[in-house]
């Protein structure tokens, strides 16, 4: 098992951590813990670079209020992870629509979909805006029969819900060994054991979809642009998240240089959910 390399940061505010988390994501950090003017992130000890780390926080946080050292770095040995996010761990409940919970916590009455989720290190349990967004804008969309990606699937969450909301095929890929494992878990926690979970970090050899969902970053977003109408159906749909509203900008440029429109728009805590289709489909 890994260990994992906890840094600290000291931050101005909210939309200061929000930028850092965009950041750190971007530099293959995996888990995030907000304080009040204070943020930890964590990452795989392997993939751990303090030249790239200071470049980052050089670059996202206000010099004025930068702390010396301006980061604090902790070599977290292998754990439980399952029992360290439980300690906090509080049901999501998203309207009438979905709740996410852990298993320890009672079902949820009253829900259209009631989803156990155990996070371990990965992404995605609805306490972030990000997934929160993404969950929200999901019965927007018609999944019935449709063939449907989703692009680093951390816990699993978007392609269970897509499973449960009826489409015809789900492949969820991601390139770390923690979110595949636990992926895996929660899809037969939540009877979805028809998704197919691969280890992948790209859109190569993965298909043509009705609809890609893409909960990642900033970087990762704009590398796939380019290649996405080739991955979408002509009517196809990308719904995507983990961008920050001020990067919305860069994502617009991207995708008219793509031949994609966005149209689907939501704001959260300053970060934005999308939708992009193919500008000649209408």
């Amino acid at each position: 098992m890994n260990r994992y390399i906890q840094i600290s940061v000291q931050t101005r505010d909210t939309e200061e951590s929000d930028r850092l988390i965009a950041r750190l994501a971007e530099a293959g950090y995996e888990g995030f813990e907000e304080e009040p003017k204070k943020l930890h992130a964590f990452i795989p000890e392997s993939l751990y670079d303090p030249v790239k780390l200071e470049m980052v926080i050089d670059q996202t946080i206000d010099p004025a209020t930068k702390h010396d050292p301006p980061f604090r770095v902790i070599t977290i040995e292998p754990r439980n992870w399952n029992a360290e996010w439980e300690k906090d761990f509080e049901p999501v409940i998203i309207g009438d629509y979905c709740a996410i919970r852990a298993g320890f916590h009672p079902a949820v009455p009253g829900v259209t979909y009631d989803l156990v989720i155990t996070p371990k290190m990965s992404f995605g349990t609805g306490h972030h805006a990000t997934t929160h967004m993404m969950v929200e804008i999901t019965p927007e969309i018609n999944f019935t029969a449709k063939r449907v990606l989703d692009f680093g699937t951390g816990t699993g969450i978007l392609a269970i819900l897509a499973s449960k909301a009826g489409a015809g095929s789900v492949l969820a890929i991601d390139n770390d060994d923690w979110s595949i494992e636990n992926a895996l878990e929660n899809a037969a926690l939540n009877q979805a054991g028809h998704i197919d979970i691969r280890k992948a970090d790209s859109l190569k050899e993965t298909g043509v979809f009705d609809i890609i969902l893409g909960n990642i970053n900033l970087q990762v977003i704009l590398e796939i642009i380019p290649v996405l109408r080739q991955h979408l159906t002509p009517d196809g749909v990308f719904i995507g998240s983990g961008v920050l509203e001020s990067d919305e900008e860069k994502i617009r440029q991207a995708a008219g240089l793509s031949g994609l429109q966005m149209e689907k728009r939501k704001i959260r805590d300053n970060w934005i959910c999308f939708s992009l289709k193919n500008s000649l489909s209408k």
